[in-house]
């Protein structure tokens, strides 16, 4: 079975690779996306779509990028580093700094590489765990011009996860910091994926599970989402950097730049998306989107609200 991306490229849009460093000097592996009758000799406003958090281009971003290239924006994807097909050793690690650091630098590139590109227009789409990743570059790299949330997480808000129980919370400390002893005494990190290597024929193969373990699988363990280079998670030690990073302590800093969160009415996320709204400055909207769960607002183009996404990214990135 191939393995590519989980929608077909409209014959309006032309897709091509980049590859591009971030400030560490790691490779980011992106794609571009345009519309093929554009006018390469003008300026266009670009946005930059993350992918979930454990997630690929080749998944939701790519739903996202062949609408909007549509709808006259140049949209970069790509793949986070130690995700993918971007650099990083060892593979699957995350970091919250370094995730952060990935949408400044899909702005260095699109505001440097591509001349038909406008640098003063540069938005950025947080999909999931992108959301809180895209919310943090805009607080400190105001060349992010406007910055639209789908379905967001903060993975960072692992108190919040954790019900705010400082026994749990310090159980997990004490876990995975041990980790690290036999994670140095084996020479790899432990990385346990949550997906199967090969998708599940449908949903109705999937194994019984917890309803939250169930809506990943519906979208990641089946034809519908899966992708090999999307296993679920990362190294068990990767969690611990997360306890002790903010994603989104200056929020309200971004302001006068706008945000949208869009959430699914039926999320069960959709609290992260409340919680950041709440404490964000003007101007920001909450978009709540009607009969859509969290894994929706991924690939369901008849629940994501592309003409909302539209006019958000024009009207602010004048």
């Amino acid at each position: 079975m191939s393995y590519g991306y989980i929608t077909k490229l409209s014959d309006k849009v032309e897709r091509v690779h980049a590859r591009f460093n971030n400030r560490f000097g790691i490779a980011i592996a992106a794609d571009i996306y345009t519309a093929k009758d554009i006018d390469r000799s003008k300026k266009y406003p670009a946005l930059i779509i993350g992918a979930p958090y454990g997630g690929v281009k080749e998944q939701g971003p790519c739903v996202y990028a062949g609408e909007l290239a549509q709808r006259g924006f140049v949209v970069l994807t790509f793949d986070q580093v130690f995700v993918g097909e971007s650099g990083g050793e060892p593979r699957n690690v995350s970091d919250p700094a370094l995730f952060v650091e990935s949408f400044s630098a899909a702005v260095d590139y699109l505001g440097v590489k591509l001349p038909f590109v406008d640098r003063e227009r540069i938005g950025a789409v947080g999909i999931c765990g992108s959301g809180g990743f895209a919310l943090s570059a805009a607080q400190c790299d105001t060349r992010i011009k406007a910055v639209a949330t789908a379905s967001m997480y903060d993975i960072s808000d692992v108190r919040s996860m954790f019900g705010n129980d400082k026994a749990v919370l310090e159980g997990m400390k004490t876990q995975i910091s041990e980790q690290r002893w036999k994670d140095f005494e084996n020479g790899y990190p432990e990385y346990n994926p949550t997906f199967p290597e090969e998708p599940y024929a449908n949903e109705a193969a999937l194994p019984a599970k917890d309803p939250l373990s169930n809506e990943w699988d519906r979208f990641y363990a089946v034809p519908r989402g899966h992708h090999p280079s999307a296993r679920g998670g990362f190294t068990t030690t990767s969690n611990l950097s997360f306890t002790n990073f903010r994603l989104l302590d200056f929020i309200d800093e971004i302001s006068p730049r706008s945000i949208l969160f869009v959430v699914g009415d039926r999320a069960h996320s959709k609290a992260f998306s409340e919680k950041a709204y709440a404490v964000a400055a003007e101007p920001k909207e909450l978009y709540v989107v009607e009969d859509a769960e969290h894994i929706d607002l991924y690939d369901r183009t008849d629940r994501i609200p592309f003409d909302k996404l539209e006019s958000f990214f024009k009207d602010n990135l004048k």
